[in-house]
């Protein structure tokens, strides 16, 4: 049977991160908590934190995109620069 909640030590082992980093994500709105009845603890719902791992895995798998030198994304990024006028100007 699947668990509804998770401890903030639970989530934390579970993402790879620590529990003040849990409890930073609460505060900043990106995990929502839910207080326990009986004592107060934070707990987090199963799903949100499902969902909060898959976003972890995308971003993991597109970090390992390789991407242009910074100064090749800069130029890519603004095609109008004289640069590129001039350059399409001796293509032509």
């Amino acid at each position: 049977m699947k668990r509804e909640f998770l401890t903030v030590k639970e989530v934390a082992r579970l993402l790879g991160v620590t529990p003040l980093t849990v409890r930073n994500w609460d505060a900043r709105g990106k995990l929502t908590a839910h207080r326990h009845p009986m004592n107060n603890y934070r707990m987090y719902k199963t799903g949100d934190v499902e969902e909060l791992l898959k976003e972890f895995e995308i971003s993991k798998v597109a970090k390992k995109i390789p991407r242009p030198p910074e100064p090749a994304r800069r130029e890519l990024a603004e095609p109008e620069k004289p640069k590129f006028r001039k350059l399409k100007i001796d293509i032509l």
